[in-house]
């Protein structure tokens, strides 16, 4: 017969709904540190006694727990926040109970009756003695005589004791928490540093830092590049894979299947007698050149990104050193990558269902271990979808137990719920579907999910208008006009963008095929030689916008972003706010790159701390140019040809004392 425990019923209280959390509490939510952790739950008991309920939280390396009183809000629903301090994971929960005195006191301040409220400073005289009992030192004396005076007084006496401050502040500190409820789970959050939250990333191959086209880069030549970066506003250099690259099948220019002995390969094919994953392609340079070009980074304001792919070319030592590690066909060979029909002979999959998968996780957790003793501190991850889940939990948290300062971005364009469980399980940030969103209710819809549900709470979008892979079309057929307007859609919908150049700059717009996204003679199957000083290049106004992230906080988070109307469906306007919208950032952005277009902008003033009846100037931040605008409806016409988009900083008008105007 099952037994069933009854429960103390003298645990009245409930606690439930709260939030944030993710699936029911199983992964952490996500912070930066020094950023706000805010917690709501329902709360409530049976009846009408006054409750008190507390918000603990404590980073996994303390043992006693920090407590903040939560606040009722309204419908039984409280709220509380505290400030994350140390890199790291932090737990958090709630404790609720029901507070006899606060009840007591509450019916107190409604009694009138003179008899009735000296029985009531008696039945109060108890509950100070029983607090009493809990208290240390110079308080529990103090509440005593406290007791003592509530059960001698005279009824108007007594009322103004029983209703002090000093007595409610006593009784707080020492309240009976003997029936308390504990939320039964314990939550979990992880804070990562501040560019996990905001960063700027330029991707560039090594190989390609060279003036004649006609021999490979070397990381000595990378760092003549590091300056050009620097200048644009970009804070993280994204490497593609830096290892010796396999000579096995090795793919020649636009991906053809039979290279000559000077094609260069993909450096995703990794692994020769070299070396692998924990090694550099001989003509890039040694570990000692690396941490040169590390050096040079950090010293410019920049962090080296570095691709880790988990995949081997047929030279790898990993084959022959541990052929277990990997599918075999029924002929006894290694299975390499494909796709049918598609085959991809220069790649060999690991086999993470193998008999040794310990050892291979082991290995693989290895390999990140060795870039961070290199000065490597962020990791773009190549299909992290393609490996199993527990592996991925597994490590990052092995990585961010001992290095919390790592950040892991997680390069999967695949199936939605894919794309965030990575996110839940660890990655710091992700690639998605931002390359395809192009009309107005697309990109509303979904930077509404991203921003507006609980995907914000562990999922930062990581926004690249274009990538080695992706050529879309819309930068196919828009001209520079579609590159500005990528450039500034991504810049400003979210505080971690990307983007792979020089490509992108100088506006790199042929595909190899018609209705496909591979760029023609693509950098991942050779060296391109690039102008970098040509005069059409984007390089300033990519500064510009860059400029306006690094001076405006509204645009180094993504919570605070709000969607407006306008009555042309092919202008795009929302702004990103800081709280009590100290700055408004207003973009109006028009997203036909062939035409004009104008429309009507309509603004809520109220929840923007506007006036309606004062006139408020909007200064746009890329050209300096400034308006001024009246009511709720302003109009704007927007050539793309000369300006795709305003990036507009909101001022109030001033009126001093004085009579003068000024805008703020």
């Amino acid at each position: 017969m099952t037994s069933i425990q009854t429960p103390d019923s003298r645990q009245r209280v409930a606690i439930e709904n709260v939030q944030p959390q993710v699936n029911a509490g199983r992964f952490p939510i996500k912070r930066v540190i020094d950023q706000s952790v805010d917690v709501e739950a329902d709360v409530f008991t049976d009846g009408s006694d006054a409750l008190a309920c507390v918000l603990r939280y404590r980073h996994e390396s303390e043992t006693e727990w920090h407590e903040v009183p939560m606040v009722p809000l309204v419908d039984d629903r409280w709220s509380a926040s505290f400030q994350v301090t140390e890199l790291g994971r932090y737990v958090y929960t709630i404790t609720a109970w029901v507070d006899h005195f606060l009840s007591w006191r509450h019916e107190f301040e409604r009694r009138n009756d003179a008899q009735d409220i000296a029985m009531a400073l008696q039945g109060g005289a108890m509950l100070v003695v029983a607090a009493a009992a809990r208290a240390v030192d110079d308080n529990q004396l103090q509440l005593q005589q406290l007791a003592e005076a509530l059960r001698l007084a005279k009824p108007e006496a007594g009322s103004a004791l029983a209703l002090s401050e000093t007595l409610l502040s006593l009784m707080c500190r020492y309240t009976d928490r003997s029936l308390a409820t504990n939320y039964p789970i314990i939550l979990t959050l992880w804070v990562e540093p501040k560019k996990a939250q905001y960063s700027t990333w330029y991707e560039f191959f090594p190989r390609s830092c060279v003036s004649d086209g006609m021999h490979y880069g070397t990381f000595a030549e990378c760092e003549k590049r590091l300056p050009y970066v620097a200048e644009m506003g970009f804070d993280v250099v994204y490497l593609p894979p830096i290892h010796p690259i396999g000579l096995t099948k090795r793919k020649g220019p636009n991906n053809v299947l039979l290279a000559s002995g000077t094609d260069v390969g993909s450096p995703w094919a990794i692994g020769t007698s070299d070396g692998g994953h924990k090694s550099t392609h001989p003509l890039l340079g040694t570990l000692d050149d690396f941490h040169r070009l590390v050096a040079k980074a950090s010293e410019l304001g920049m962090d080296i990104a570095l691709d880790i792919a988990f995949q081997c070319s047929p030279d790898h030592p990993y084959v022959h050193d541990h052929p277990e590690w990997f599918h075999h066909r029924p002929d006894g060979s290694i299975q390499y990558a494909e796709n049918p029909p598609k085959k991809y002979e220069d790649i060999y999959p690991f086999d993470f269902e193998n008999d040794a998968w310990h050892e291979l996780w082991q290995e693989l957790l290895g390999v990140f271990l060795f870039w961070i003793q290199q000065g490597v501190s962020i990791f773009r991850v190549d299909n992290p979808h393609s490996k199993p889940f527990p592996f991925w939990e597994w490590l990052i948290g092995e990585v961010k137990r001992a290095h919390p300062q790592i950040i892991f971005l997680a390069e999967a364009f695949t199936r939605p719920k894919i794309i965030y469980y990575l996110a839940k399980i660890g990655f710091s940030q992700s690639y998605n579907y931002f390359p395809w969103r192009n009309t107005k209710s697309e990109l509303e819809t979904y930077f509404t999910e991203l921003t507006q549900t609980e995907v914000r709470e562990y999922f930062r979008p990581n926004l690249w208008p274009n990538t080695p892979d992706i050529l879309s079309e819309y930068l196919q057929f828009g001209g520079r006009p579609a590159f500005m307007i990528r450039l500034v859609l991504a810049a400003t919908l979210g505080a971690n963008y990307g983007i792979y150049g020089p490509a992108y700059e100088l506006m790199e717009a042929t595909p190899r095929e018609v209705g496909g996204e591979e760029y023609l003679n693509s950098e991942k199957y050779e060296v391109r030689n690039w102008e970098l000083d040509r005069a059409d290049s984007l390089k300033d106004f990519i500064t510009r916008v860059n400029h306006i992230r690094r001076e405006s906080p509204a645009l180094q988070q993504d919570h605070r972003l709000h969607f407006f109307e306008v009555d042309n469906d092919l202008l795009f306007c929302y702004a990103k706010t800081v709280p009590d919208n100290a700055e408004i950032i207003l973009v109006v952005a028009n997203l036909d790159p062939h035409h004009t277009q104008s429309g009507w902008v309509t603004l809520p003033l109220d929840k923007l701390g506007l006036d309606k009846y004062q006139s408020y100037q909007v200064q746009d931040l890329l050209t300096d140019a400034r308006f001024l605008w009246n009511g709720a409806r302003n109009y704007v016409e927007i050539n793309p040809k000369v300006a795709p988009a305003h990036i507009f900083k909101l001022h109030r008008r001033i009126r001093t004392e004085h009579d003068f105007d000024y805008y703020l």
